[in-house]
C-alpha cells in the first residue's frame, strides 16, 4: 500500500481508525527490530532471502532496495532504475528476486549476485502491480488496486512474461498469498475488509471463488501464510497483526507499536521471526510466532 493512495482508501473507515488509541492500551507482542525512519514511510514488501538477509523498499529514499542482515543492521542494497519505485519484493523458485514496481506498471526481476534488473512483465492496463504471491510453477500472481475509484484487479503472469487479466471489477485488491501448498490463493480487498480464497489447479488457472473472512472495522493490507497455512494479516490502521487458521477462523491478535502495517514475511531460526513493515514509523517490527 502507498501513502499517496490513502486518502481515498479508508473514508469509510475514519471513525474506527479515530479510535486506534484503543487498539494499544495493551503492550505491544513485538520488538523493532529495525528502529524508526531507517526506511522511509514507504517501507513495504519485506522478503528473507534464501541465505538468511532479510529485504524491504525504501530504505532512507524511495526507489530503493533495503537490506537487514540482523537486529539494527540496514542499509542499501540496490537503487531501481528512473521512475520505478517498490511495492512489493518475492523470490522466484528460480532464486530471482521480483519487485511489483507500481510506478513503472511493472514485475522487474533481479539478479541477487549481479544486482542486474530487468523487466519481466509490463502491462499499461495495470493500475499498479501492489502485492504478489509467487507459485512453485513460476507463476506470479499481482493485486491491482486503483484507490482512487475503489477498485481493483487480478493478475496472473507467466514466467515468460505474460500478463493475464483474471478478474476486474474487485474491491480495492491488495494483500495476496498462496497456501504452503500452492492449491490456494488469498486475495484481500482494503477497503472492503474482506478476504476471498481461490482453489488453484495445476496449470494456475482459480476456481470455486469463496468469502474466506470479512472485518467490521479498519483496513486491511500485506498477508503471508506459516507452514501450517494460518494466514496472517496487517491490520491497517488496527496496529496488529491478525492470524486466522486455513478454515477461516480467528487464532489470535498480535499487537504491534505502530498502527499503520504495511506487510509481513518470515525468517530466521525455524522461520518463526515474523518481520513486519511498519508506515509512518518507517520501522520493521518483530515478533516470534508458535
Amino acid at each position: 500500500m502507498r501513502q499517496k493512495k490513502l486518502n481515498n482508501i479508508f473514508i469509510n473507515t475514519l471513525v474506527a481508525v479515530s479510535l486506534g488509541a484503543c487498539a494499544h492500551s495493551f503492550a505491544a507482542d513485538s520488538i523493532d527490530w529495525v528502529e524508526e525512519n531507517t526506511f522511509t514511510q514507504g517501507v513495504e514488501g519485506p522478503v528473507v532471502g534464501p541465505d538468511g538477509t532479510l529485504y524491504a523498499v525504501n530504505y532512507q529514499r524511495e526507489g530503493t532496495i533495503g537490506q537487514v542482515l540482523a537486529k539494527n543492521q540496514a542499509s542499501l542494497w540496490l537503487a531501481l532504475p528512473e521512475g520505478s519505485t517498490g511495492n512489493a519484493l518475492r523470490f522466484a523458485p528460480d532464486g530471482s528476486m521480483l519487485v511489483a514496481d507500481y510506478t513503472g506498471h511493472n514485475i522487474l526481476r533481479i539478479e541477487p549476485k549481479t544486482q542486474v534488473v530487468t523487466v519481466l512483465a509490463h502491462n499499461t492496463k495495470m493500475n499498479q502491480p501492489n502485492d504478489i504471491a509467487v507459485a512453485a510453477s513460476g507463476y506470479i500472481y499481482a493485486s491491482d488496486p486503483n484507490w482512487a475509484e475503489s477498485t481493483g484487479q487480478l493478475w496472473r503472469i507467466n514466467r515468460n512474461g505474460d500478463t493475464t487479466l483474471l478478474e476486474t471489477n474487485m474491491s480495492t485488491t491488495n494483500g495476496i498469498e498462496l497456501s504452503p501448498a500452492g492449491d490456494t490463493l488469498y486475495v484481500n480487498e482494503s477497503v472492503a475488509r474482506k478476504v476471498w480464497a481461490y482453489d488453484v489447479n495445476n496449470e494456475g488457472e482459480l476456481d470455486n471463488k469463496r468469502e474466506f473472512y470479512t472485518f467490521a472495522d479498519y483496513g486491511l493490507d500485506g498477508m503471508a501464510c506459516d507452514e501450517n497455512g494460518n494466514v496472517y494479516i496487517a491490520r491497517y490502521g488496527a496496529g496488529t497483526i491478525v492470524v486466522l487458521s486455513p478454515q477461516g477462523e480467528l487464532i489470535k491478535t498480535v499487537a504491534l507499536t505502530g498502527q499503520y502495517p504495511t506487510n509481513i514475511t518470515f525468517g530466521g531460526e525455524g522461520n518463526k521471526r515474523a518481520f513486519v513493515t511498519m508506515q509512518k514509523r518507517g520501522a520493521i517490527e518483530s515478533f516470534l510466532i508458535d
